[in-house]
């Protein structure tokens, strides 16, 4: 995942310079877009969801280091953007989405009966402050951080059945804080933003089973979503 995503963002910067360098010219794409007091596009994207989890009592496997493992994997992004420039170097970002993700969720003191496959759709709507460096021709990098909040759509959070029966539960809404970074390119006909961003949720999402000495939950005194978005902004 981090190889690809570095690989993303040196062929887009490096394609660019490159056309600007060998053509001899520096001609500006999108001069006035910066200028716009509104502005409006669509992302794309990937994800990779995990989870974070706090121990009550902390007696890890000698093997994996954790008493519970998740088996992470990629899935996607889809949403809106609406920008609200508020000054030459700093703008504000509202970015609903919808993200879709899997993940594998395992005790590791029990046998392969214990592994449940979490499939989750969030909708994850992002209030984000975007701060701008000044443009250098075609390129304009940038940091962003805020704050965020989810629906899991399929949380099973009021399923009465738990791990013992197949469910997996969680809460079905989510705080978060966010911060990444990326770079505008101005092209010919709209502006592609390529961008990294790591999301932690702040609340514990774990619904309790009803055995107190679950394998699952019994020992857990949080459980919190991390994830890694790797967004692709056309505007």
């Amino acid at each position: 995942m981090k190889k690809l995503i570095a690989i993303i963002l040196i062929a887009l910067s490096y394609n660019t310079a490159q056309s600007q360098i060998f053509s001899g010219e520096r001609v500006l794409n999108q001069q006035n877009f910066d200028q716009q007091r509104w502005s409006w596009g669509y992302f794309l994207g990937l994800n990779s969801y995990d989870f974070n989890f706090d121990y009550e009592e902390y007696n890890p496997s000698p093997v994996t280091g954790q008493d519970l493992i998740v088996e992470t994997r990629m899935g996607f992004n889809v949403g809106l953007i609406g920008n609200l420039r508020l000054n030459n170097n700093v703008d504000l970002r509202l970015e609903p989405g919808v993200n879709f993700s899997t993940r594998g969720f395992q005790a590791i003191r029990a046998d392969a009966d214990t592994y449940r496959e979490i499939s989750s759709t969030y909708v994850h709507i992002p209030l984000l402050v975007k701060f701008n460096a000044n443009r250098l021709n075609n390129f304009r990098p940038f940091v962003t951080g805020g704050i965020s909040t989810s629906i899991n759509l399929s949380s099973n959070e009021n399923n009465p059945d738990d791990n013992s029966a197949g469910q997996f539960r969680m809460t079905t809404n989510t705080y978060y804080y966010e911060i990444g970074f990326g770079i505008d390119l101005y092209l010919y006909y709209f502006k592609l933003s390529p961008s990294i961003r790591g999301v932690f949720a702040i609340n514990d999402e774990l619904i309790r089973d009803a055995d107190p000495n679950s394998l699952y939950t019994g020992n857990v005194d949080k459980m919190s979503t991390r994830a890694i978005f790797v967004n692709f902004t056309f505007q």
